[in-house]
């Protein structure tokens, strides 16, 4: 893809590729700022099978690291700053990461408490020695283009995070879908909003810069603020966007979208896509085109695709078909496929798959694998998703067969949580549950059976929060933990989720006018 992007850049090397921190940078700007990263990463030894970390807040620089990084012929490996300094040595070294690329935040996140786990060095703006990289008439080596284009780490079961590793065919087979499918151009404005450790990041870094478009870097927190959504759209005259439905939600309620009168596409994914909210966006925005995506961390970001109708009708909004090069297949219990209507656990195929996770041969061959149909081996990713096909041949989402949830449009399994909860000295056993009968929101519960000796104070739910944050990000940290004797069990002995009870209501003390509280 940054062979392409570098073909793009020599036919509109005077338009505006990147807007965002004050100032416009044309494609030859971009390019050349590329390409003067990617030589200090030559001088440093990184090139073909090399992974470079990035630890940065979302800005213009980060846009350049990524292409910096590709024209050094690596893999790009996305660390947020704000994780506990613990997982992302975690990620440096089950990536086997060759060096670090940071801002002042990710330099400060990566040096807590020690030395950092790799070579740090700075993301732009250094005088360093650096191999020549020219952009102009670049050809991406044959072993570049067979290896990986990033890795991005997802939660895990074990207690580890996984890192999914990305091909190059497979990210290039999803972007040229993505504009053969919506054929943006010169004119239209791409809007980076979602962080870059989620993979739909990835075509929104990229996307635009095969096209001749323009991308906009929303400011480093933005994505969480709806109004400040609404308000650079509006602003920035972008015309694609993407959301996952929970920030969609919040979005369609903003005055200011009435003035995003620009847009024109809306992609959705990350999350089940409620057809109230494509119905009242489109009710507003009536030239708005939205899409709604499905696809695994594991397959090139999607991998089926649905057109939403206006109005859309069903209960639910079907994930559509597979894209180009892409299959997709419903197993029963049995490994056969399933029959119309009937759900079962979907697999894909095709041009979309990652190499693997890193450092985990034994997952990756649990997760990847083959299937036999019509007498053809056929390498596959299980999804661990319920789904089943309609007789209009599109598939529809029935949710997840295992704990795996979604939390702010990210994967996240319940299993993680569990894992580094039970490592507290007090804990002895523990569940977690992502419920939806707490308030607005799903909400992420905690439930512990202690050591009987142990303190109050120690086991609280605000020193469970605080041990928890040390080890997992923001979202995986339950908001509410409850103590138990005991879990309760099935027949067989086995957790019964469902007798789990609610937490109870916490209680708000009145405030008397006058008092010192008030």
């Amino acid at each position: 893809m940054h062979e392409a992007i570098c073909r793009q850049a020599e036919r509109t090397p005077d338009a505006v590729a990147l807007r965002g921190g004050g100032r416009d940078r044309s494609y030859r700007d971009l390019l050349d700022e590329a390409a003067a990263l990617a030589g200090r990463l030559r001088a440093e030894g990184v090139g073909p099978g090399s992974v470079v970390a990035l630890c940065t807040e979302r800005s213009p620089e980060m846009v350049v690291a990524v292409l910096g990084v590709l024209l050094a012929g690596a893999a790009y490996l996305p660390l947020d700053p704000s994780h506990p300094r613990a997982r992302l040595d975690l990620m440096l070294t089950t990536a086997d990461a060759a060096l670090a690329l940071t801002d002042e935040e990710g330099r400060v996140a990566l040096g807590t408490g020690g030395a950092p786990a790799v070579p740090v060095r700075p993301l732009a703006g250094a005088d360093l020695p650096a191999l020549p990289v020219d952009w102009r008439g670049y050809r991406a080596p044959e072993e570049v283009v067979d290896g990986l284009s990033y890795v991005i780490f997802t939660s895990g079961s074990t207690g580890a995070p996984k890192g999914v590793q990305m091909t190059h065919l497979s990210l290039a087979n999803r972007l040229s879908w993505m504009q053969e499918e919506y054929r943006i151009g010169p004119g239209d404005v791409v809007l980076q909003k979602t962080p870059y450790t989620f993979d739909v990041s990835v075509w929104e870094l990229l996307w635009a810069f095969l096209a001749g478009a323009t991308l906009v870097t929303a400011e480093a927190q933005a994505h969480r603020d709806p109004q400040e959504m609404a308000a650079v759209i509006a602003r920035e005259a972008v015309t694609t966007v993407h959301f996952v439905p929970s920030m969609l939600a919040l979005f369609v309620e903003e005055p200011g979208v009435a003035a995003c009168a620009a847009l024109r596409r809306v992609i959705c994914s990350g999350e089940a896509l409620p057809p109230k909210l494509v119905n009242k966006l489109t009710a507003t925005l009536t030239t708005v085109r939205v899409d709604n995506l499905y696809g695994p961390t594991e397959a090139a970001i999607d991998v089926t695709a649905w057109p939403c109708r206006r109005p859309e009708p069903d209960p639910t909004v079907p994930i559509g078909r597979p894209i180009t090069n892409v299959v997709a297949y419903v197993l029963d219990d049995d490994g056969a496929l399933a029959p119309l209507g009937v759900p079962g656990e979907l697999v894909v195929g095709g041009d979309c798959l990652a190499r693997g996770y890193a450092g985990r041969p034994d997952l990756t061959a649990e997760r990847f694998g083959t299937v036999h149909v019509a007498g053809r081996p056929q390498r596959v990713y299980r999804t661990g998703d319920l789904a089943w096909w309609s007789p209009q041949g599109y598939l529809n989402y029935g949710g997840r067969i295992d704990t795996q949830v979604k939390i702010r449009g990210q994967r996240v399994e319940l299993g993680e949580i569990e894992s580094v909860l039970n490592s507290h000295p007090l804990v002895t056993n523990s569940v977690v549950l992502l419920r939806d009968d707490l308030g607005a929101a799903p909400t992420l519960v905690a439930y512990v059976v202690t050591e009987r000796h142990a303190d109050a104070g120690d086991v609280s739910e605000a020193a469970l929060r605080a041990f928890l944050a040390e080890q997992l990000p923001d979202h995986m940290v339950p908001l509410r933990h409850v103590v138990l004797p005991e879990l309760p069990a099935t027949a067989n002995g086995k957790v019964d989720r469902r007798a789990l009870p609610a937490p109870p209501a916490r209680v708000r003390r009145p405030v008397r006018v006058g008092s010192p509280s008030a």
